[in-house]
């Protein structure tokens, strides 16, 4: 029997998109790339056996379906998001920010406010990230419900975005451990439902002030099969780690299978050109057995203490005082 073979595309000069299309595509693939993020995130509620949030609803495999196609025009339909207002082009009169900018700042201020406030009683965490949309009978849904179980058992909070899938799982896992269960969701362009198993749900209008408090409120962040934002975290954190604003701080990957192809291209392209240092690629584990995660958690926030400590005596000791 003959092996189907995988055509390959021909190589070209000419500039093109990931996907292989010609670059002006790239100027409206937004609409369709909103439209995919929020069916996602449905499917993940419809998958859980919850009703997905309004304007769409599941088909008989679990799978979402927009009931109307307006859904798809991003720039006539959603709303602006508080984010989309501070990052986004607006034709506008210059001297337009002396009316606006400065009062967002107060807003952006009151934001840390209360993420500091709600999580100040927060003495040992885990932040989870993964994929909204993977179902309850998905081997990585069992995982990160179990790794969360562990280290809720331990006495850590576990933090996510609040949502569907993986968020769920970890948080559902946190409080069967016993361990606080926080959610810390953005403000999106579409409607979004938090997952029922939240002892504390903060609720952020701007990406960098909830990415903020992911990584001060953790020990270590535990990082399962998921999209963009999965993506965004994990290098994040790598390079806080590489620029020494953080220490000791794990980045677990789980499913070896899901992460094997990026770590092979950070090998033989990104360290093989200098890129990076082959020291850099040890700052990712991968592994796939819940308890090794949770063992390595508990070792590194033992170690992070002891260091905070050591760090704090040495201070002392030489009259500097740190903030």
């Amino acid at each position: 029997m003959a092996m189907k073979r995988t055509r390959r595309r021909p190589p070209t000069d000419r500039p093109c998109t990931a996907a292989g299309n010609d670059p002006a595509r790239a100027l409206g693939a937004s609409p369709r790339v909103v439209a995919a993020a929020r069916e996602r995130e449905a499917a993940g509620h419809a998958a859980a056996g919850r009703e997905p949030p309004s304007g769409l609803r599941a088909n008989g495999r679990g799978a979402p379906r927009a009931v109307d196609d307006a859904i798809r025009d991003v720039v006539g339909f959603q709303r602006i998001t508080e984010d989309e207002k501070l990052l986004s082009f607006r034709p506008a009169p210059r001297d337009e920010f002396t009316h606006t900018d400065p009062w967002r700042v107060l807003r952006i201020t009151g934001e840390f406010i209360e993420g500091f406030d709600r999580l100040a009683t927060v003495e040992r965490a885990v932040t989870v990230f993964g994929s909204a949309r993977v179902a309850p009978e998905d081997p990585q849904y069992a995982c990160a419900y179990e790794v969360a179980r562990l280290l809720g058992k331990a006495g850590f909070a576990v933090i996510t975005g609040g949502g569907p899938g993986i968020m769920e799982a970890a948080n559902k896992g946190a409080r069967a451990g016993g361990g606080p269960s926080i959610g810390c969701n953005i403000e999106l362009p579409y409607e979004q439902r938090p997952n029922p198993y939240l002892d504390t749900l903060i609720d952020f209008r701007y990406f960098f002030a909830r990415k903020t408090m992911f990584v001060k409120y953790s020990a270590a962040f535990l990082i399962f099969p998921g999209g963009f934002g999965t993506l965004d975290e994990l290098f994040d954190a790598l390079t806080l780690i590489q620029t020494g604003k953080l220490y000791q701080f794990p980045v677990v990957l789980f499913g070896r299978r899901y992460w094997s192809g990026l770590v092979r291209w950070l090998e033989t392209r990104v360290l093989r050109e200098g890129k990076i240092a082959r020291d850099d690629l040890d700052l990712m584990i991968l592994t796939d057995d819940p308890a090794q995660a949770a063992r390595l958690v508990v070792r590194a926030y033992a170690a992070q203490t002891r260091t905070a400590t050591e760090r704090a005596g040495r201070a002392q000791r030489i009259g500097v005082t740190e903030p």
